[in-house]
């Protein structure tokens, strides 16, 4: 069963789509201002998660999707010993709940790794919508595929990629999607554990602290307990070289 959320007031939290800064990232780019107008009826509540609360969890049908509108949060799910399999990383301008929508259960658990907030999106009036609206639904879709190009690009990290690679290929990661959200490419704080950060990319957590710590002595990076900062993207990317970074 799911563990309840709290609900905040929707009179003080309801912000419009169409005045939102991270619309564009998220499921509504491109749409017209009557279109918009509609959406705005569409995602009418906001929800609060704190940290180390759950959004949703493995098992729980699905109801709504969820575009996160600041904060951070992890998928995780349980293998049947108990560890813990981080399955991804998910940041404001995110869409997450559509692992659901081919069963109409969650495969995961949703975990808040600092306070955040997302706005809940109905899947029966966001359906019902895109009806009215083809656009909506082409949108929608383009959003699945780069879910799946993401997670193609995993299965290229954790198959074909040396511990050096995986790591420089994350950080390479977060930079491009802090950058497109408009804040620095350069420089931010990692907020995930460095156990995290091993579990999602297949390496021990003495692994991730041991390879900081070189690209550090190599002048790739700045480190100190979660503040990050890239020294030398060039350096970051030619580690991957031709696999890309699309994790």
């Amino acid at each position: 069963m799911a563990i309840p959320l709290r609900i905040i007031d929707p009179d003080k939290l309801k912000t419009a789509c169409s005045t939102c800064s991270l619309h564009e990232l998220c499921l509504f780019p491109g749409l017209s201002t009557a279109e918009m107008k509609a959406v705005d009826h569409l995602v009418d509540r906001r929800r609060v998660v704190k940290r180390g609360d759950y959004l949703f969890r493995a098992g729980v049908n699905l109801h709504s999707l969820y575009a996160i509108r600041t904060g951070f949060l992890k998928s995780c799910v349980l293998h049947e010993d108990g560890r813990e399999q981080v399955a991804g990383f998910h940041m404001m301008g995110d869409l997450m709940g559509m692992d659901a929508i081919g069963t109409n259960q969650h495969l995961c658990d949703a975990v808040a790794l600092e306070d955040s907030e997302v706005c809940e999106i109905p899947l029966k009036d966001l359906e019902s919508l895109s009806r009215e609206i083809p656009s909506l639904q082409h949108h929608f879709h383009r959003i699945m595929s780069r879910e799946i190009a993401r997670d193609y690009g995993i299965m290229l990290l954790l198959g074909s990629m040396r511990s050096e690679e995986r790591l420089a290929a994350f950080l390479l990661n977060l930079s491009q999607r802090f950058g497109a959200r408009g804040y620095s490419a350069h420089e931010f704080h990692l907020r995930m554990t460095r156990e995290e950060i091993g579990s999602y990319l297949g390496l021990k957590l003495e692994t991730v602290s041991r390879t900081l710590s070189h690209f550090q002595a190599q002048g790739l990076i700045s480190v100190q307990n979660k503040h990050l900062r890239i020294t030398n993207i060039e350096g970051l990317q030619e580690l991957v070289g031709q696999h890309g970074c699309r994790t």
